[in-house]
């Protein structure tokens, strides 16, 4: 469906019953609203409205469709390809919507769609309780759980859209409804990994689980041992009770205080674990890690929000970024070979490839159970290119990043991560994200809630023909 770009600058402060703040292209402090974590994405939007409550993002949703206006929808702007934001058209911006209610006798949280994932954690934390999330804390509750979001407690309590319970939503006719397995059990079940192709989620709630401090962190070798690292990897990926959680990255060492000199600009390996349980029963496994006789050793004792906020500093807001994913089976020694060999064309210091163990409570979801399809993926490979937005040109880190990519197919499970899709792989690829059965009945939930195709600024799902 076509929308039109106007001018909105006159039109747009005439929202009737809007209570929260409209900004446009001459107002101060625009230009930081339509900044993204991705330093990439530069788009001008003619209107950003900053919703207070659910009546505002109706309100707003209800403005962009009577002008038939490209409607983006902003939670925490962590959008790999940006589609948090448009140009020319109206900005749906819940950043400034960050309650976080807990309930720690029924553990249940009720969290509002501009919370980062620090933000919940902490509230969550302050009761000893957590539900599964990613592992970057400056990344939105909403996007991520909407798409599936894969995190350290998923091997143990499933994925964050596992944990999902009930919405509030604002549909495309701006109506605001609840969701759960009473009211729409196909709404709820779209939700659960389908992206914002339904409607706008205005409040999260969530199962929570009890989470103390955790035998956690990670091991870093030089190159020469990488190999080793991989293979270890893989082998304890085998045999991992689903406790154990474990992610293996291939990075160029920071400059960190706890990063000895002679490492400093070298590729290095990092091995990362956290026991989800007794920590005295993850020491043995601990200890396998520390077979490896790491450079680096960071494994110990530490709470819930320290891991959570672990890799923050290797995703900066503002650098350049583009990202390629695929479900892997086991990492054999050709797919070892793949990655080692690909660390030699590395174009920058900020590219990272990425291996996360997946199975445990993951998989005993029926793949039908939720949109999120792939449960059956023992691995999740993530490619991330980064860049200096000023002084970089991205294509040299865009080619690398595909070149790889295509490399690793031969191991693939059949998909992408929604969360992951990067905006030029076409609708083909988002189709391989769900797979033919659960791409059937989206559209078919599409065409029931959003006919128009008005939430289409996401990994969209087409609303299917009548």
């Amino acid at each position: 469906m076509c929308r039109t770009v106007v001018d909105m600058t006159t039109t747009a402060t005439s929202i009737s019953g809007f209570q929260g703040q409209i900004l446009h292209p001459h107002n101060e402090g625009y230009d930081e609203a339509r900044r993204l974590w991705n330093g990439a994405i530069d788009r001008r939007p003619a209107i950003i409205a900053r919703c207070t409550s659910a009546a505002d993002v109706a309100t707003a949703v209800r403005f962009g469709t009577r002008h038939d206006l490209t409607v983006a929808v902003r939670g925490g702007g962590h959008s790999i390809p940006g589609l948090s934001m448009c140009d020319g058209g109206l900005v749906v911006d819940l950043s400034l919507l960050k309650d976080v209610e807990i309930d720690p006798v029924r553990r249940r949280a009720h969290v509002a769609p501009g919370v980062l994932l620090g933000e919940y954690d902490a509230a969550a934390q302050a009761h000893g309780l957590a539900s599964p999330a990613g592992e970057i804390s400056h990344t939105g509750v909403a996007g991520l759980t909407l798409g599936g979001g894969v995190g350290w407690l998923s091997r143990k309590y499933g994925l964050a859209c596992d944990n999902l319970v009930e919405a509030e939503l604002v549909t495309a006719t701006g109506d605001i409804v609840t969701v759960d397995e009473s009211t729409d059990p196909e709404l709820l079940w779209g939700l659960r990994g389908g992206g914002g192709n339904f409607g706008v989620v205005t409040r999260f709630t969530f199962t929570l689980h009890e989470v103390g401090p955790l035998l956690a962190g990670a091991v870093m070798v030089p190159m020469d041992q990488g190999r080793a690292a991989l293979r270890l990897y893989a082998e304890l990926c085998a045999v991992a009770p689903e406790e154990l959680s474990l992610s293996v990255a291939c990075v160029t060492a920071p400059p960190a205080p706890f990063v000895p000199a002679e490492l400093v600009g070298r590729q290095v390996v990092v091995l990362s674990m956290a026991w989800v349980g007794d920590p005295q029963a993850g020491e043995p496994w601990a200890a396998r890690l520390r077979g490896l006789r790491p450079a680096v050793d960071l494994i110990g004792l530490m709470p819930y929000t320290a891991l959570q906020s672990m890799v923050d500093s290797g995703v900066p807001h503002g650098r350049g970024y583009y990202v390629k994913s695929e479900w892997l089976g086991e990492i054999d020694e050709p797919a070892i070979d793949t990655i080692l060999e690909s660390l030699a064309s590395m174009p920058g210091p900020h590219e990272q490839i990425l291996l996360r163990h997946m199975g445990g409570a993951i998989r005993s979801v029926p793949a039908d159970g939720t949109a999120f399809t792939f449960r059956e993926a023992e691995n999740l490979l993530t490619i991330a290119c980064g860049w200096d937005v000023e002084t970089d040109a991205p294509e040299p880190h865009v080619a690398w990043g595909r070149e790889l990519w295509a490399a690793t197919r031969r191991i693939s499970t059949g998909g992408a991560y929604v969360n992951q899709l990067d905006a030029d792989e076409g609708i083909e690829r988002v189709r391989e994200a769900y797979g033919t059965r659960t791409w059937d009945r989206l559209t078919a939930l599409k065409r029931r809630m959003d006919p128009d195709n008005v939430f289409r600024l996401n990994q969209n799902i087409p609303p299917a023909p009548r």
